[in-house]
């Protein structure tokens, strides 16, 4: 009798569809979409003197990097830059110039 009284039937009913699953763990990744961050001049300088410094002493260099959903760190040597393809490796991956958000 307690599951007809007030909205009992759908209160003990605990199923949930695996559309309804997907569909909510789709929004929760919306939610946490993150925007590109727009750098300005000195801010650039100061990671393209940290970039050359990284390059040509082999000293170890932090950036955080913009990626939509979670927060993505850089650590090591920049091996090598390529401006004209605007990328940068480190410890042998490559890595966008324009991804870069700040110099840690």
């Amino acid at each position: 009798m307690k599951k007809l009284d007030g909205n009992g039937l759908w209160e003990s009913s605990r199923m949930m569809l695996p559309e309804h699953k997907a569909a909510i763990n789709k929004q929760l990744l919306e939610l946490q979409r993150r925007e590109r961050i727009q750098l300005d001049e000195q801010e650039w300088e100061q990671i393209n003197q940290a970039m050359a410094a990284s390059l040509h002493q082999r000293s170890s260099i932090a950036l955080r990097m913009f990626h939509p959903v979670e927060e993505l760190t850089v650590i090591g040597v920049v091996d090598r830059v390529d401006i004209r393809q605007g990328r940068f490796i480190v410890d042998g991956e490559w890595f966008s110039l324009q991804d870069i958000e700040k110099l840690l």
